[in-house]
């Protein structure tokens, strides 16, 4: 036998731990002194209590972890909890720093407010192009909603290229539909040479020519254009113009190093009137 004070030595945990436990008739101690209260424990409880701590780490409520100790949940069926609790934590991660890079990225903007680069936007005519395309669904256009959509369709399509040996002829593109739901559809083309539209397993899109696009070149990742973009809505406005259709993304150079990548954003505009 041992002491409570032994036995949460022994199980890394605290004095003040096990009599939650015992109070609760989730770990009861093995004997408990008629006269003076002193708890005391068996080495075998040791297992029962690791199994305790195991899944209440695991994001369970103590009334959750009596549930499923009272199934005598196994050794293989606590590591495939491990295994499913480490994916959900790793995508919560991925989400959180996410979620961090678009703050950062707002901030980045916010800080180079009245230094718009707008003496870069070149007005010019973009000429009709046939598109292969893949297209899904985003819940909106913030990054971190766009970028796990937009960059498996470009993988997933160059592949169905290849499998079809179709020629690239231009640089990937991409352009975006906002739904009425909020929502927006995210397209991902390559330009091919394509001379049926049938047949494929991807879309074959005619692309029509933008008369007057206002155009501006960004260099970075994508994470980082909203600078970008409002240097180029500001200079649409003060230019008297008014904006279309929302912009193509052309991608002239995708590095490994995003901080490498050169984008072109079109944007279709009129005179205002």
């Amino acid at each position: 036998m041992f002491s409570i004070g032994d036995f949460a030595r022994l199980g890394l945990v605290s004095v003040r731990m096990l009599r939650h436990y015992d109070a609760i008739g989730l770990l009861r101690p093995a004997h408990v002194d008629p006269v003076s209260g002193y708890r005391s424990y068996q080495a075998a409880q040791l297992s029962r209590l690791n199994r305790i701590v195991a899944i209440k780490d695991l994001g369970f409520t103590l009334e959750q972890v009596r549930a499923i100790l009272d199934e005598k949940v196994s050794t293989e069926e606590l590591h495939g909890m491990v295994r499913l609790r480490r994916a959900q934590l790793e995508a919560r991660i991925s989400a959180d720093l996410a979620r961090l890079r678009s703050v950062e990225a707002r901030l980045r903007t916010i800080e180079k407010e009245g230094y718009m680069r707008t003496a870069e936007v070149v007005l010019k005519r973009v000429e009709p192009v046939r598109v292969a395309e893949l297209s899904a669904r985003a819940a909106s256009y913030d990054g971190e909603d766009i970028g796990p959509v937009i960059q498996p369709l470009f993988t997933e399509l160059c592949r169905r290229l290849e499998a079809a040996s179709a020629r690239i002829t231009g640089p990937g593109l991409a352009y975006y539909v906002a739904e009425d739901d909020g929502s927006v559809m995210v397209h991902a083309c390559m330009p091919a040479a394509l001379e049926s539209r049938e047949g494929h397993d991807f879309a074959v899109v005619d692309l029509p020519a933008i008369d007057t696009a206002a155009t501006i070149i960004h260099h970075g990742s994508m994470e980082q254009v909203g600078p970008t973009f409002q240097a180029l809505a500001h200079w649409i406005e003060e230019n008297g113009y008014h904006s279309r259709a929302l912009a193509r993304e052309i991608s002239l150079h995708c590095p490994e190093n995003l901080d490498e990548w050169v984008t072109e954003l079109q944007m279709e505009v009129v005179p205002a009137q």
